[in-house]
């Protein structure tokens, strides 16, 4: 477990540093993952559960797991509640097999803050990126946290690094928790929250006078 770092870049240099990412493609044979899956139209799963505590730290750890069918150079969670730490850089590891590959992501952002901003590499599609952030409040305490991720691909066409973005995709809320009055509702789909309704007493009809 890597220890969490102080983040302090924003969404611009987020961007910046996708583009920096995408530069280091060069050298590298185009990938025939982006070619059979547009990577504007890319699909993501992915999940959130506790996470492993922290040495030192008395904080929630919220671990996060996803996969998209297709490679990626940058992901970005946003979260509701303030974020007060962020690990980098995760794990990739292949979703078939589960074993550890070499592709790697670090990770930033401001803190406290509402997103982890992460740049690496994905050389193919299915590759489940696991990692982990820390937030001030208990992971089932209401409101609770519900990321919303965006992932990036950048490429060389020609001369020209282009970007390409899918998302938002919902990671749901923590898994493991009870259910409660807001159990099936998300940030992109949002319902009602659940109400009882406790059924009154009958009263008993006053016998007639025979």
């Amino acid at each position: 477990m890597h220890a969490f770092r102080p983040a302090h870049r924003r969404v611009a240099s987020w961007l910046a540093a996708i583009v920096g990412a995408g530069a280091l493609l060069l050298a590298t044979p185009a990938l025939s993952n982006a070619a059979e899956v547009n990577p504007n139209e890319y699909s993501c799963l992915g999940q959130i559960t506790a996470g492993q505590p922290e040495l030192g730290s008395e904080e929630q750890q919220v671990q996060y797991a996803f996969y998209c069918n297709g490679p990626i150079t940058g992901y970005q969670l946003q979260t509701q509640i303030p974020l007060t730490g962020i690990q980098s850089p995760p794990l990739v590891s292949s979703q078939q097999t589960g074993a550890p590959l070499t592709d790697s992501f670090s990770c930033s952002g401001d803190i406290p803050g509402y997103a982890a901003n992460c740049v690496g590499a994905t050389k193919a599609g299915y590759e489940t990126i696991t990692g982990q952030f820390a937030i001030g409040t208990k992971l089932c305490a209401e409101p609770r946290v519900d990321p919303l991720l965006t992932v990036v691909f950048a490429s060389l066409e020609k001369t020209t690094v282009t970007q390409a973005i899918s998302g938002p995709f919902d990671l749901g809320r923590p898994k493991g928790c009870p259910a409660d009055s807001l159990s099936g509702s998300t940030r992109l789909n949002p319902r009602s929250p659940i109400t009882s309704h406790k059924g009154k007493k009958g009263h008993k009809k006053p016998n007639k006078k025979k």
